[in-house]
């Protein structure tokens, strides 16, 4: 891997890794509806132009039904779900629980593509979700309903994005990974726009919600949707999806550096056994074979 690549991809990581620090500073203010709309709306918008400049209008018409689909699975859903979830859970533990979006990938490859799975990679699944379990058990307060729903957003925000992966495979293979990018994102934020002016704060909104948002939205999506593609172009799908195991690392660093998140035995456990349930379960970890 080239020396400029290696540095995309842990730039993109600190980017990423960041998002949950961002949302977390935002939501309290504004609420995850607005925040997922206008996360979406600002990032689709400036990816407009990058769409229109590459003379790729034309693809984002000819393909804008999937394309829809794609944003409320991709954008809109998962955005909502993890917005909510940061309001109470950690932004480190979020951006580990996030780690699972591989796994979610490949279990719905399985149950509905019919992809073959060895027991090696379906073992990996079990490990992964073990290693959720072990992360947020301290997070499960049974008698708070809000506990128990702030897990299952969190839980739920990558199986849209495992949904996602899976649907853009089987209609919209050969489609640029731009005009995906920017239609899905202005897509789901048309969806949620009359919901964010239902929706929009009645009182006074903290600066550093307003920045927060703006960064969530500029940097971890719009500049970070840049990045990725152009690691999957330079190095493919493979080399790419290892920023999944380096994601973490920056979500707990920066939770921890700006939002003084303690960084616990529990946590470092349940953020190894996730990653290590997703490198089995995506074929990234794979026993040697002697011939």
């Amino acid at each position: 891997m080239r020396r400029k690549d290696l540095s995309d991809l842990f730039l993109l990581a600190a980017i990423w890794g960041g998002s949950f620090l961002f949302m977390r500073m935002a939501v309290g203010d504004l609420g995850p509806i607005v925040l997922s709309a206008l996360r979406t709306l600002i990032a689709g918008s400036l990816l407009l132009p990058v769409l229109v400049w590459r003379k790729k209008l034309p693809l984002l018409f000819k393909s804008w039904r999937p394309i829809v689909m794609v944003g409320l699975l991709n954008a809109v859903l998962p955005f909502l779900f993890l917005s909510y979830a940061t309001r109470t859970l950690p932004s480190g533990t979020m951006s580990i629980i996030n780690a699972i979006t591989p796994l979610w990938g490949a279990a719905i490859a399985w149950l509905w593509l019919k992809d073959r799975l060895p027991p090696l990679r379906i073992a990996g699944l079990a490990i992964g979700f073990i290693g959720i379990v072990v992360l947020v058990w301290d997070k499960l307060n049974f008698q708070a309903t809000e506990s128990i729903l702030a897990v299952l957003a969190g839980v739920a925000g990558p199986f849209f994005y495992g949904i996602a992966a899976n649907f853009t495979k089987k209609f919209l293979t050969g489609t640029e990974p731009i005009v995906i990018a920017t239609g899905s994102l202005l897509a789901g934020g048309i969806v949620l726009l009359p919901f964010a002016v239902w929706a929009w704060p009645t009182g006074p909104v903290d600066p550093r919600a307003w920045a927060a948002m703006l960064m969530l939205a500029v940097l971890c999506t719009s500049v970070a949707y840049i990045l990725y593609y152009r690691l999957l172009i330079n190095i493919g799908p493979a080399r790419a999806m290892t920023v999944t195991f380096l994601v973490p690392v920056f979500g707990v660093l920066w939770g921890w550096f700006w939002l003084h998140e303690a960084v616990t035995l529990r946590i470092v456990l349940g953020g190894a056994i996730i990653l290590l349930g997703t490198a089995l379960a995506t074929g990234l970890l794979k026993p040697r074979v002697r011939r």
